[in-house]
């Protein structure tokens, strides 16, 4: 029997009568130094996670005749242990019981609902993720990675204009709490203690250039950075709308050029995965520099010629986008082969030799076609005149 009990800075004394007799009855002790240190020693065996979780849970799936209590932080499966524990043995064999987490502490010391917040973590993860939630008046509970963060956070927010907002650090809550506010441009702690969580209120800068994008696809071509290989924002709206991101599901962008697709996905579906795969490495550089600009590392950038490159991933995609390379010979079949059922494929065509291709696999394949003709304003001499983008022939063909 296997339960996972999350435990507060406050240990025993912080845990509902159930959880404490969970605890005090177990034969197996599992968790962290700061955790296990927490409970008296009884003569229980104890097990941390010195070796890593999987050499762990290999110890713990020989102990069937034995109580395991696995010690977490708070709620276990909000950015905790927990999800791991479930993941390898099943929601059957375990059981959860959690305490109030780190988002739930913070909010009732900030007074915030919890429901109008954004609850991220950057504890073993890219600081750059919180780009994609700066927007002006939110606020954020960031889960730190240790005492350096909360002065990393602070530069990443002047940087991006949002040098007024105002920080909060709360550290060890439950136990011997502290507390230190200032905004990012005046923070000045370098480090503080590592168990802290972040609490933000984001606030656009008066006289900074705040960069602040929106969540729906079609953001500016000058939001990233590119050669000219870029869809654009008008045709990458309706791309977007008829690759359509969904939570969990998995997107592959073939030809990437900016990584405009694969971004913009991830930031309309943020439980989402996206691959974009690339063969020129300056290109691969841009993809990298405008993920962690617009707040999501998570990109998988591949490096690699298509259709080759693609045998090597084992995820298949839920969506595939092909922008370039529409016209290399066996393209689209291979993408198509890949395409789980019940996915999407999208493909843009700019010239005769690409639209010729995507005729011929409607053909076969069926599908819709959509010719895409876009116009934007532009000076000519002293009044203005429409001038049109290149016509783009759209391809979107559902994989029943």
């Amino acid at each position: 029997m296997i339960t996972v009990v999350g435990i507060g800075e406050d240990g025993l004394e912080g845990l509902a009568p159930a959880a404490r007799k969970v605890v005090e009855d177990a034969d197996v002790l599992v968790g962290g130094d700061r955790h296990i240190s927490k409970i008296p020693d009884e003569g229980q065996e104890r097990l941390d996670w010195t070796d890593g979780f999987e050499a762990a849970f290999d110890a713990i799936e020989k102990m069937t005749d034995k109580r395991v209590v696995i010690l977490a932080s708070g709620d276990p499966l909000y950015f905790g242990v927990g999800a791991n524990v479930v993941r390898r043995f099943g929601a059957d064999a375990v059981t959860v019981l959690p305490s109030p987490g780190a988002f739930s502490l913070a909010a009732a010391r900030m007074g915030w609902p919890l429901a109008a917040v954004d609850c991220l973590t950057v504890h073993g993860r890219a600081l750059t993720a919180v780009n994609r939630h700066l927007v002006p008046g939110k606020r954020l509970l960031v889960l730190s990675w240790d005492g350096g963060t909360p002065a990393k956070l602070a530069a990443l927010l002047v940087e991006r204009g949002f040098g007024e907002s105002n920080i909060t650090v709360l550290a060890n809550m439950g136990g011997d709490e502290t507390r230190v506010q200032a905004t990012a441009e005046t923070w000045d702690q370098d480090t503080v203690d590592d168990l802290n969580t972040i609490a933000v209120e984001c606030v656009a800068g008066v006289n900074a250039d705040a960069q602040t994008w929106p969540r729906v696809p079609g953001l500016a071509e000058d939001a990233y950075r590119h050669d000219g290989q870029i869809t654009k924002r008008e045709v990458r709206a309706v791309t977007l709308a008829r690759l359509m991101p969904l939570p969990g599901q998995v997107l592959w962008d073939v030809g990437a050029g900016s990584g405009a697709i694969g971004i913009e996905w991830l930031r309309a579906a943020p439980q989402s995965k996206a691959f974009a795969f690339e063969r020129k490495p300056e290109r691969v550089a841009n993809i990298a520099a405008n993920a962690d600009k617009l707040g999501v590392p998570g990109l998988t950038i591949i490096e690699g010629e298509a259709p080759g490159i693609l045998s090597e991933i084992d995820i298949k995609p839920d969506a595939v986008f092909l922008g370039g390379g529409v016209s290399v010979p066996g393209l689209l079949e291979v993408c198509w082969q890949h395409l789980n059922r019940g996915g999407r494929l999208v493909a843009n065509a700019v010239t005769i030799e690409a639209e010729q291709r995507v005729l011929a696999f409607q053909n076969e394949f069926g599908g819709d076609l959509t010719r895409l003709a876009i116009s934007r304003a532009a000076p000519i001499g002293t009044g203005t005149t429409f001038r049109p983008l290149k016509q783009v022939t759209q391809l979107a063909v559902f994989k029943k």
